[in-house]
């Protein structure tokens, strides 16, 4: 180390805002994530992020796009839809983050064909997210143009790949710019991950996956999670069993709440949301079954994803002990919508019969938009007021942690 005499002064730049440490509800999340951006490699590894510039260096960030069926901003990544609800929004950490987005399999052919680099910077924007660096070629007639060599590739804020030309000694571009390069490459495909990834499980090398990982938590970092959620994917009945499942039993000692969301392409009707939950077998005490998605200025959110900052505020607010419900206070909102765009208008009796239901909403009432519900999936088939409250459930789990550890 240099010697020093006096005092020196160093500076690191403002987060978006300082997040609050929150440890009764610590999110435990699996989704998938552009980690094109960074390591493709990054799957199936629980990772811990206390802020929004860490959560971005392991996950990439890609932010909503224009959805022109729907007429909404969403979100292709379900994880960039969680850094920027849970860092932005709700200024939360930290979290776990796990991304079942495997480049080796689930991947596909860019669109873009051609690429015409400008005289001037020889550069190009790919004006599509996901290209895998690796994969990326430029061709002209013969010639093959050489990554690290002739060019180089970096990613904008919109998550887009751009293509530079590198410059010779006498400064001029290596890469032609009079005509179109041929331009190949591969691209993340998030669609192609199933349920059945999410949920995960053990190969025979003993290797976890999915929501198996969540045995992990404590090992690694000495933190259980407090929500498990799987925005995007939770509207599975699957998915939703398999977290309860995993709630209820975290390394055989701890327990959490599994965020599930009821699905909004299918369900449009709040008098078919209860139908939907039973029909589903969303009826456990340790899930929190949501309805309909939520919308700020536009942008989508699964409401589970939004409920998670919420909680972890409402914890932050009392001492980090979770004895004050999620409901009336606000969520980041500007309207309830469907997947298809359509607007929700919730009125105070029908959000009455989804809590008497067992659901949580949303709704616009006194003081602003609100989350509305203070019940678990399992009600109203338990009233034992231990399994029924949200809160209540809650106290008892980080109890019951708090002893063990």
């Amino acid at each position: 180390m240099a010697y020093n005499h006096g005092v020196k002064v160093s500076e690191v730049p403002t987060s978006i805002n300082p997040p609050v440490s929150v440890a009764a509800g610590i999110p435990f999340i699996v989704g998938t994530a552009p980690v094109n951006m960074t390591d493709p490699k990054n799957v199936n590894r629980p990772v811990r992020c206390a802020s929004y510039e860490e959560a971005v260096q392991f996950f990439g960030f890609v932010p909503a796009k224009d959805d022109v069926a729907s007429g909404l901003k969403k979100y292709e990544y379900t994880i960039s839809e969680f850094i920027q609800s849970q860092f932005a929004l709700f200024a939360m950490g930290p979290v776990i983050i796990v991304n079942v987005l495997d480049a080796a399999t689930h991947k596909k052919a860019a669109t873009t064909k051609t690429v015409t680099l400008d005289a001037k910077t020889g550069a190009f924007t790919i004006e599509e997210t996901g290209i895998l660096p690796e994969t990326v070629t430029l061709k002209l007639a013969e010639k093959s143009y050489v990554k690290g060599t002739d060019f180089e590739l970096t990613f904008n804020s919109d998550g887009e790949l751009i293509v530079t030309s590198l410059r010779g000694s006498d400064g001029e571009l290596l890469c032609q710019t009079a005509q179109p390069l041929l331009f190949t490459a591969e691209k993340l495909d998030p669609t192609m991950v199933t349920a059945d990834e999410v949920v995960g499980g053990v190969d025979v090398a003993g290797k976890k996956s999915g929501f198996e990982l969540v045995n992990e938590c404590f090992p690694r970092f000495r933190e259980v999670p407090g929500l498990l959620l799987a925005p995007g994917f939770s509207t599975s009945p699957t998915v939703a069993a398999v977290m309860a499942a995993k709630a209820d039993s975290i390394n055989e000692h701890f327990r959490a709440i599994a965020l599930v969301d009821v699905p909004t392409d299918t369900v449009k009707l709040y008098s078919d949301v209860a139908a939907w939950k039973n029909n589903n077998n969303v009826i456990d005490a340790q899930q929190v079954a949501c309805w309909p998605m939520i919308a700020l200025d536009g942008t989508a959110y699964h409401m589970s994803t939004q409920l998670a900052g919420l909680i972890g505020q409402v914890d932050s607010d009392n001492e980090d002990v979770p004895y004050v419900s999620p409901s009336n206070k606000n969520f980041q909102m500007t309207a309830t919508v469907l997947a298809d765009g359509s607007e929700v208008w919730i009125a105070p009796d029908q959000g009455a019969y989804l809590n008497s239901q067992g659901i949580v909403t949303a709704m616009n009432f006194i003081g602003g938009w609100k989350c509305w519900g203070n019940r678990t999936a399992c009600y109203p088939g338990v009233t034992d007021v231990k399994d029924s409250f949200i809160a209540i459930r809650r106290m008892f789990n980080w109890v019951g942690n708090t002893l063990v550890q």
